[in-house]
């Protein structure tokens, strides 16, 4: 008699048990050979081997004394396996109802789930063993800067974390960070399983593992983990916590917590936290303190009130909550709640190791530009170990600082009422894009804004030599339709003073109706005039016009081709051409050290190498592109040099090595600048004036700035660049 396989077996080979040595026992419920039907009441069922027979017959005789063995339980289990055994199409049962489970079948798949889940939890919890080694961030280091020479210049020590006992820590500050992550700290597990399960509903429904851990969970992940947002991570985690909730007690965790979370501003640990934003220790805190601190663990840069406007008001809306659950888990009292109705505004700034010295501007300097081009996160650089190699030049910068420091001294002694309000920014650039020293003000604790990446005011004159490089490179359009027409530095241009700027169509009118007309300085006329003898005068009406024919788009262009930032430049109209932008000393600087590298400008730069334990950072150095052409940059560094002969004949060296440079006065007498270069590096000096304690407006020198014999900027200029040559 053939066997007959049944088609449901025959499309699935993978579910077919192949033994060649158990026999074949035909199905007769399915019919015999002759296809004849019987019915349900003559079916019989053949007798078949004992299940661990057949099992060891299929597996081998490596698996049969174990298989053997465990013979009779199998036996006895199995009757209560076949009941469980889903038959489909069901027996007994109609239409629809034949396809749906018993819930023996349910109660079993249920229960088989259950015990496989538990199996699976106690092995993994058996198997996880709390790590021997801390992360790094635990023991961090701090990050050293050295100067240009390989000297060190300033060591960061505000990453440093400073224990302290729980015992140390108020009361009311614990349960202030306690209410707002983990209220139930005392009583759970060391984890949370309602959040665990929200993190894997999130994770599995939006792509993210946030929310979800418990007190314990974070601190396992501040010191034995990474910070990966993955679910084997988040396992890991789940699993030293219980693990550690066993051996560790509740409040060496919470003390080990409090002191390795990240507070931001480069703090890690509530001491530091409460120096860092109140500028005293942690046992000095209050509740109110302590709620606001506790919201920084949520992350610092959401909730740090001096970043910006929404920061605070999260800042504010999160302490009020957690003053609110303080009393909602009796863990503070009504009344005095009730005394708590004033945010506690942190400091504006870390007082931390700072020096207030010309340094920290460097280190701050030196600092953004390490995180963006090594692209290291704010929080991997608060970690520390870094070493990071400046471009700073350590005479250079002493130079710079002590020239300033000069011109300031006789402002304040000559004119201390106008002089109080002076500012002076500077920074000197190399050809190759280095940053070699900057002044970026007085006293870092006082004024933490850097006064040589300001861009507050006008370049006014000072940017004439880019209106001259545009128009060289590009030439210039007579007509609306017109061809071009190269233009040189013999080319003519009126130089008399109120000239009417022209367009194509006619005199160019602003929006209140009044002609355009460009100003000389001290209304001085010169008649024709060459555009290089122009800029060696610094003659403004030429360059107005020359904008308006070559184009202001293309002037605009070149600026910004040279080291000018696009957001410096405000209305294209024709007052760019005198200057309207508002660049810093910095780009001033790397600008004009575009003329003297032939035309190409490399984005200016102040770290060169950053390592991290000795091992290389990838670093995105700057490279040299070409703003204009090697022609142009000639002339108009030949103008310049010009321009710094006449003006400065007594200091013009005998050497071959050129001087090029030139003053820079805006309308309004607002701002007085002095752009040069020497022996490849350009220096930019700017001095303004404007009242922090009132507004951002620039107010009038009032003759801060000397005269144009005495230039203040330009003796700064010349200390900080001396010998020149």
């Amino acid at each position: 008699m053939q066997l007959k396989v049944p088609a449901a077996f025959q499309a699935d080979e993978t579910m077919q048990l192949r033994v060649s040595d158990i026999p074949v026992v035909p199905d007769i419920s399915q019919g015999g050979t002759d296809g004849e039907t019987r019915s349900s009441k003559n079916r019989r069922k053949a007798p078949r081997p004992p299940v661990h027979v057949r099992i060891s017959a299929a597996l081998g005789p490596r698996l049969a004394p174990l298989l053997a063995a465990l013979a009779p339980y199998v036996s006895r289990v199995t009757p209560y396996v076949r009941k469980l055994r889903p038959q489909y199409p069901r027996p007994g049962r109609d239409d629809w109802r034949r396809w749906i489970p018993s819930w023996r079948q349910w109660l079993g798949g249920v229960l088989a789930s259950i015990g496989l889940s538990s199996m699976f939890l106690v092995v993994a919890y058996a198997a996880t063993d709390i790590p021997d080694n801390l992360n790094t961030y635990a023991t961090q280091q701090d990050n050293v800067y050295f100067w240009a020479d390989g000297t060190p210049m300033a060591r960061t020590g505000w990453v440093q974390r400073q224990a302290m006992p729980l015992k140390d820590i108020p009361e009311d500050v614990r349960w202030a960070v306690l209410s707002a992550e983990n209220a139930s700290f005392y009583s759970d597990p060391g984890i949370s399983f309602k959040g665990i399960g929200r993190a894997l509903f999130r994770t599995i429904g939006q792509g993210d593992t946030q929310g979800g851990s418990t007190i314990t969970q974070q601190y396992v992940k501040n010191v034995y983990l990474n910070q990966n947002q993955t679910l084997s991570r988040k396992f890991t985690e789940a699993m030293i916590s219980l693990k550690l909730d066993n051996q560790m007690s509740k409040d060496d965790i919470l003390e080990g917590y409090l002191n390795t979370s990240w507070f931001g501003r480069g703090t890690y640990g509530i001491q530091r936290a409460a120096q860092a934003y109140y500028g005293k220790d942690v046992g000095e805190l209050n509740a109110s303190e302590g709620a606001f601190l506790a919201s920084l663990l949520r992350g610092a840069g959401l909730y740090d009130p001096t970043l910006n406007p929404a920061n605070r008001a999260r800042a504010v809306e999160r302490w009020t909550w957690t003053l609110d659950r303080m009393v909602e888990t009796h863990k503070l009292s009504k009344a005095e709640r009730a005394t708590y109705t004033k945010f506690p505004e942190p400091l504006k700034a870390n007082p931390l190791y700072d020096t207030g010295e010309q340094s920290d501007y460097l280190v701050e300097l030196a600092a953004q530009y390490a995180k963006k081009a090594g692209n290291i996160s704010d929080k991997d650089f608060d970690l520390g170990g870094y070493q990071i190699y400046t471009t700073f030049d350590k005479k250079r910068e002493a130079q710079l600082t002590a020239a300033v420091a000069k011109a300031r001294d006789k402002a304040l002694k000559d004119d201390p009422k106008n002089a109080k309000a002076a500012h002076y920014g500077a920074s000197s650039v190399a050809t190759d894009g280095r940053i070699l020293a900057v002044y970026g003000g007085p006293d870092h604790r006082t004024q933490g804004y850097n006064e040589s990446n300001a861009t507050t005011v006008p370049a006014g004159s000072a940017f004439l030599p880019f209106v001259y490089a545009a128009g060289l490179e590009h030439g210039v359009h007579k007509s609306r339709d017109g061809d071009t027409t190269p233009v040189t530095g013999d080319s003519l241009y009126d130089g008399n003073d109120k000239v009417p700027v022209k367009t194509p169509e006619g005199p160019y009118w602003d929006r209140s109706g009044k002609q355009v007309a460009a100003k000389n300085d001290g209304g001085r006329s010169y008649g024709q005039i060459s555009l290089h003898r122009a800029l060696e005068l610094s003659v403004n009406t030429p360059f107005m016009q020359l904008g308006m024919d070559t184009g202001l788009d293309l002037v605009r262009a070149t600026a910004e081709k040279s080291g000018l930032l696009p957001s410096s430049f405000g209305a294209q109209v024709p007052a760019l051409s005198m200057g309207s932008a508002t660049p810093s000393a910095i780009r001033m600087a790397s600008g004009y050290a575009t003329f003297a590298a032939d035309g190409k400008h490399t984005e200016p730069y102040s770290v060169r190498l950053i390592t991290k334990n000795g091992t290389k950072v990838v670093l995105e150095t700057p490279t040299a592109d070409r703003a204009m052409s090697a022609r142009v940059a000639r002339e108009v560094s030949s103008a310049l040099a010009d321009s710094f002969r006449t003006a400065h004949p007594r200091d013009t060296p005998d050497t071959p090595s050129r001087v090029a440079g030139k003053a820079g006065t805006s309308e309004g007498d607002t701002a007085a600048w002095f752009v040069g270069t020497a022996k490849s590096v350009s220096t930019a000096v700017v001095v303004y004036r404007i009242d922090l304690t009132k507004s951002l407006e620039p107010l009038p020198l009032k003759g801060i700035a000397g005269t144009a014999q005495k230039s203040v900027p330009y003796g700064i200029w010349s200390g900080a660049m001396s010998p020149l040559g």
